[in-house]
């Protein structure tokens, strides 16, 4: 059974086997604050950057949507920074997160996109915790990476994230695979969870609540292993939209603490798992314009949660 979630003041929880309407309206792109230079080429690509003038952020991307994680080197210099998905809206095929971040000014629009969405401590598009005592115990950033395919057709790499404590109970690391193919909204990720005890650990993948305001939407199908998120319109930057599928047989509980909408999988230290995360923006070339669309988009991706890969 679908359930559809409205977030705003006085909402309540509704199922039923359709998915929501909104009215359609053309949106406009927001005014250019300054042109960002020009392109080495305006083809399709997926590409992975590492931002080393920046702390090295890590930013990728494909024709259709773009992404950044924040790196050990920012956890002093932009206190609190965390282990969540930073998704940025662009409505260009070709790459534009690198020339965007190195204006210094990338929560602008410069013509091809721009970063409004504010992933703070939240799992953001797709980051994941361990849900222990009803409290989710996430990573710092990521600490090292590998870069194992840089497209033009697809990107792969892989991170590391440090040991991070689950309460007194246990302590858990990371290492997870990213790969995004041309044509798609979203990320294959394959995480690997290790731990310094025995037992199955309740992962918490999630999306973060208030990324681009209050509000937003969002749509539930656990046998699906579905949520689609459909934010709140800012008048001046549009709609961020975000979508995670999940394998419906490690599903736990569908939740929320105070940040996030949590999907909750029960996990095996040491055994890959696989989940993916899409973003789209309702300015972006495709411009999916209404929720309902958005729905269908995260329903019809196609999914592989076979771990090897």
């Amino acid at each position: 059974m679908i359930a559809r979630l409205f977030l705003a003041a006085g909402a309540t929880l509704l199922a039923g086997a359709g998915l929501a309407q909104d009215a359609p309206r053309e949106p406009a792109l927001p005014p250019v604050v300054s042109p960002l230079p020009p392109p080495p080429d305006r083809a399709p690509r997926a590409t992975v950057v590492l931002a080393d003038y920046r702390y090295d952020d890590l930013l990728w991307e494909n024709d259709r949507t773009a992404h950044r994680i924040y790196a050990h080197a920012l956890e002093k210099a932009e206190p609190p920074s965390g282990s969540g998905i930073d998704s940025w809206g662009k409505n260009v095929v070709w790459p534009y997160a690198d020339r965007q971040l190195r204006t210094g000014d990338q929560h602008a629009y410069h013509g091809e996109g721009l970063d409004f969405y504010n992933v703070g401590t939240t799992r953001g598009a797709g980051g994941l915790g361990i849900w222990h005592d009803n409290k989710l115990w996430t990573s710092r950033n990521y600490r090292s990476y590998r870069i194992l395919q840089n497209g033009p057709k697809i990107v792969d790499f892989e991170v590391d994230y440090a040991p991070w404590p689950v309460d007194v109970a246990r302590k858990v690391w990371e290492t997870r695979r990213f790969t995004l193919p041309l044509g798609t909204h979203f990320t294959r990720m394959v995480s690997t969870l290790r731990s310094d005890r025995p037992g199955p650990l309740i992962v918490g993948v999630g999306i973060g609540k208030r990324t681009t305001g209050d509000g937003g939407e969002l749509t539930m199908d656990r046998a699906r292993g579905l949520l689609a998120w459909w934010g709140p319109d800012d008048p001046h930057h549009g709609r961020m939209m975000i979508g995670l599928r999940v394998d419906p047989k490690m599903i736990v509980e569908i939740r929320q603490d105070a940040d996030n909408y949590l999907v909750l999988l029960k996990v095996q230290p040491g055994k890959p798992f696989v989940y993916y995360s899409g973003s789209g923006w309702n300015l972006g070339q495709d411009r999916v314009g209404d929720r309902a669309s958005w729905d269908r988009l995260v329903a019809a991706e196609p999914v592989d949660f076979t771990a090897s890969n």
